[in-house]
C-alpha cells in the first residue's frame, strides 16, 4: 500500500507548521522550499487543510498559515483517511468494478481488510503532536 503523495505533503505541510514557535506563520514558498515542492500544487494542499479546519490563513503582505488546532488535536489517521479517496487494495474491495471469478471463495481480501484496518488502528493512535516529539532536531533540518 501507498499513500498518495498529495496526503505525504499535507502531513509535512502540518509538521512544518507544527514546529513554527508561539503560532509563528509559514508561507507555502518556504515549505515549498524546504520539502521541494511544488508551490502550486502546495497551495491546493493548504487550501484543503484549511477547508478541513487544520489550518488558518492569514491573507495579506504579512499573512501566511498556522495551524488552526493545537497539533494534539490533529489525528493522524483521521486525516489519511480523509485524503485517501481510495483505499480499494484489489479490484474485489470495490464491488462495481470487480470482475474476480475467486471472490467468493477468496480469503485474500478479508486478510487485506483486516491488515488495512490493523493499519489505520496504529495511525489513529498518533497525532500530529507525536509526529513533531523531536521538535528541535526537524527545526535544524528543515532551516527553521
Amino acid at each position: 500500500m501507498q499513500l498518495k503523495k498529495y496526503t505525504d505533503y499535507a502531513l509535512r505541510v502540518l509538521i512544518f507548521t507544527g514546529t513554527k514557535p508561539d503560532g509563528e506563520l509559514s508561507s507555502i514558498k518556504e515549505i515549498s522550499a524546504v520539502f521541494n515542492i511544488s508551490s502550486h500544487h502546495l497551495g491546493k494542499i493548504v487550501f484543503e487543510l484549511n477547508k478541513m479546519g487544520l489550518l488558518e490563513t492569514i491573507r495579506g503582505r504579512n499573512g501566511g498559515i498556522r495551524l488552526a488546532k493545537p497539533p494534539e488535536e490533529i489525528n493522524v489517521g483521521l486525516l489519511v483517511r480523509r485524503l485517501e479517496s481510495d483505499l480499494n487494495l484489489l479490484e474485489c474491495f470495490d464491488k462495481g468494478t470487480n470482475h474476480c471469478v475467486i471472490t467468493p471463495a477468496c480469503t485474500l481480501k478479508h486478510a487485506l481488510n483486516k491488515a488495512l484496518h490493523a493499519f489505520f488502528s496504529v495511525l489513529d493512535e498518533y497525532t500530529i503532536k507525536d509526529l513533531i516529539r523531536n521538535e528541535q532536531e526537524l527545526r535544524e533540518l528543515m532551516g527553521i
